[in-house]
């Protein structure tokens, strides 16, 4: 049985709006999509280690995450939001989002989270070295990558807006794929 709906990975450095572009989308897409915050889930499912103190953040653990997002990937029709991608199986995904932020902007997001000097640092770096990115090249193919300006209300409103208009696009590809397989 073909999927329904596309798997979509919306990834990026902390504080460049993967969460709220990933319900954005979610309320405008043209399909019922179920937008999973990886993050919460490690923490509410205990896909984890423990938590380290010195990066503040917790271990994951994969093959639990993994074993538990298999059936929903499988299935389609959800938004996997979270700051790395490459762990997720390349099969899963129809479509990764990078979502990227000039370096200053993404210092004064994560000071107003309260993210530490050493923190802020990390994911700082990690932006202007283009890490996320790499990764998303790294591990998928390149006509599924999208890399996208996440700065302004207007960068999240036109990424939210081109998005939708892949997702109709498709939708339609693959309406013709099911057509031409009968």
């Amino acid at each position: 049985m073909p999927q329904r709906y596309p798997v979509i990975i919306i990834t990026g450095t902390p504080g460049t709006g993967k969460s709220t572009h990933a319900q954005l989308l979610k309320d405008a897409s043209p399909v019922p999509l179920n937008h999973i915050n990886v993050g919460q889930l490690v923490k509410d499912k205990g896909f984890h280690h423990g938590f380290d103190q010195q990066w503040e953040s917790y271990t994951v653990d994969e093959d639990k995450l993994l074993d538990e997002l298999e059936p929903l990937a499988s299935g389609g029709g959800i938004i996997l939001d979270w700051h790395t991608c490459e762990m997720f199986p390349e099969r899963w995904a129809d479509l990764v989002v990078v979502l990227r932020c000039n370096h200053t902007m993404l210092w004064e997001r994560l000071e107003k989270r309260n993210y530490p000097l050493k923190k802020i640092q990390e994911n700082n770096e990690a932006e202007i070295m283009e890490v996320v990115l790499q990764e998303a090249r790294d591990s998928y193919p390149q006509q599924i990558i999208v890399d996208l300006k996440s700065e302004s209300s207007q960068d999240l409103e036109n990424n939210v807006a081109n998005i939708v208009e892949w997702i109709n696009q498709w939708l339609k590809d693959n309406k013709d794929e099911e057509d031409g397989s009968q």
